[in-house]
């Protein structure tokens, strides 16, 4: 059954996402005490075969010792291998979980959501930021299980051994648990600045290469280049702060290990000279050096584990930002899910993008268009024509007011339901790396070959992609960047139709066409889906002139409604757009 992403106000744990790991995640631990424990016995078998030796022990004592200690090694290889295994899976399922989390929480997301995250933000978080937490998850499970109890039973074993010896590694551990302290409280706030930064680069990136064409005509590789450099730069140095930190820590972790070592060999010693050799055994130094190691090695595989916790704590909570954010859009308990028809109402609707806006994008707009209707909407740049027709198919909600489809409140439709019969080619073509097939398909996934040739047809798109070789499996790239402008649109308006909506929206959509295939484009339209409700927005009167009504905007209101004839002449603006457009020689008005 295929997962859907979904709304709520719940507050979402990052381990949600183990879910079918939780056994490897379990595992782990377990296989990592069995070999902490074999590692633990260890030193005390080989200071006993040292000892033995030392008392003149046979063949078969030292064979004793050895196949005990061959047979502990194997073992201990068994349960590190083990919990190598398990760790592996379990960090990378959590993260292959994690991701896709993320990803869905993402696609629930309405326009208002994802205005508040930047494009390079949820990139970091999807990629950079998931790498730390997996890496940390691991280190949770594997290490910090190991360091401690390494800690445990090598503190034990040694005291078990050396007796008085063993308070030697106590006088070390207060050092250690300072400077890990001291990571945590400096180095931290530096690592929540690093990911900042690696936003920065990220949406630098993503600027430079969507618009590398632009780049390059205005020969600003330069300039680029040291915008890139600036932002690496930032990115540099604030690791660099973290490091410079990180790397002072080293030295610290080596003087509390020597320096117990020199100590205890010079108590060793001082035992051993005192009591002419009687008091202390070869085995028991080597066994006591050994353990030394042991608990110094598992107080530095704590301080790592600190550090790499401290960088994915920013991390996590970068990642439950997006996680524990609301859709804003959601479907209402029993939802409708059925549009009557493509009729659309606005009742005194007004709509700002962020409530703490001071001025409305739209202003008490009162429209109502009847099912089949060809509509227009004229007016300049910024007036709200996007917003208004946003709010149709709900990337938006409204402020105030209230905006029907079929006659029912769009707040009332289940989300799929409405966009299923609202199609809206944006003004910003999006075509996907694929086929011509399989960019159609998006409209309609189950569409057949006759489908897709022949709304492609009414999109007058047919005769420029049976010129290609491939025709219909011709190989579109990202973003449709081996296609012009005007094919891209078409191809958008072919997706759209496919779907076969009631309401179809074209927003600034024939732009970069001539005026002769704009023109069949809307004869096909008039001719060929006549029950459906078709909104234009244009610049050009020439591409609405022949709509049921028009509609022209400033300043976020409705300034007239008409045909063209009505408000050639009645109104300013419409008529000014008018004979600039063809006295003035038929360019965009702006």
């Amino acid at each position: 059954m295929k997962e859907k992403p979904t709304g709520g106000a719940r507050r979402v744990k990052l381990l949600h996402s183990v879910r079918e790991y939780k056994k490897q995640t379990l595992l782990t631990p377990l296989f990592m005490i069995g070999e902490v424990v074999c590692e633990c016995i260890i030193p005390t078998l080989t200071a006993q075969l040292i000892n033995s030796i030392q008392a003149g022990s046979t063949l078969k004592d030292v064979s004793k010792y050895g196949l005990l200690l061959l047979g502990m090694a194997m073992v201990s290889l068994f349960f590190g291998s083990m919990a190598g295994k398990f760790a592996a899976d379990a960090s990378t399922g959590f993260a292959k979980n994690l991701r896709k989390d993320l990803f869905y929480r993402v696609q629930a997301f309405s326009f208002a959501n994802i205005d508040r995250f930047s494009t390079s933000s949820l990139v970091t978080r999807l990629t950079t930021d998931i790498t730390n937490v997996q890496m940390a998850y691991m280190m949770i499970i594997r290490i910090a299980v190991r360091a401690p109890l390494m800690l445990l039973f090598s503190s034990i074993m040694s005291a078990r051994l050396g007796g008085r010896l063993a308070l030697v590694f106590a006088g070390f551990i207060p050092l250690l648990i300072f400077a890990v302290v001291i990571l945590t409280v400096f180095v931290m706030p530096l690592f929540k600045s690093v990911f900042k930064k690696y936003d920065d680069v990220n949406a630098s990136v993503q600027e430079n290469i969507k618009g590398i064409r632009v780049v390059k005509s205005f020969v600003r590789e330069a300039y680029e280049k040291q915008k890139f450099g600036a932002a690496s730069e930032m990115l540099r140095k604030n690791f660099l702060k973290a490091e410079r930190i990180m790397a002072g820590a080293m030295p610290l972790m080596q003087l509390a290990m020597y320096g117990s070592m020199i100590l205890l060999g010079y108590f060793c010693a001082k035992i051993v000279i005192s009591s002419g050799g009687t008091e202390l055994e070869i085995g028991t130094i080597s066994g006591m050096l050994t353990y030394s190691m042991q608990i110094l090695m598992s107080l530095m595989m704590a301080a790592m584990i600190f550090v790499m916790v401290t960088m994915s704590i920013a991390s996590g909570k970068r990642i439950q930002e997006v996680l524990n954010e609301v859709p804003e859009i959601t479907a209402p308990e029993n939802p409708e899910t059925e549009v009557a028809d493509g009729s659309v109402d606005f009742d005194d609707v007004s709509f700002k993008y962020a409530a703490t806006a001071h001025l409305n994008t739209l202003e008490h707009i009162e429209l109502h268009i009847p099912s089949g209707a060809t509509v227009g909407v004229i007016g300049g740049t910024g007036v709200g024509k996007t917003s208004l027709i946003q709010l149709i198919c709900r990337l938006y909600d409204v402020s105030e007011g209230a905006v029907r489809v079929g006659g029912k409140d769009v707040r009332r439709y289940d989300l799929d339901t409405l966009r299923a019969e609202v199609a809206v080619v944006l003004q910003k073509n999006v075509l996907f790396s694929g086929t011509v097939k399989d960019n159609m398909r998006w409209g309609k996934p189950d569409a057949t070959d006759e489908e897709i040739r022949y709304y492609c047809r009414l999109a007058q798109a047919a005769e420029f992609i049976e010129s290609f070789p491939d025709g219909y499996d011709t190989w579109i790239e990202q973003g449709g960047a081996n296609l012009s402008g005007g094919q891209q649109q078409r191809l958008c308006i072919a997706r759209a139709l496919i779907k076969q909506p009631k309401i179809l929206i074209l927003d600034d959509s024939t732009s970069a066409v001539d005026t002769k295939t704009d023109a069949l484009i809307r004869k096909t339209f008039k001719e060929q889906i006549p029950d459906t409700t078709k909104i234009i927005i244009a610049q050009r009167i020439s591409s609405v002139q022949d709509a049921d009504m028009i509609v022209v905007m400033d300043n976020g209101r409705i300034d007239a409604v008409g045909t063209h004839d009505t408000l050639l002449g009645s109104n300013r603006i419409y008529t000014e757009v008018y004979e600039s457009q063809t006295k003035g020689g038929d360019f965009d008005a702006q």
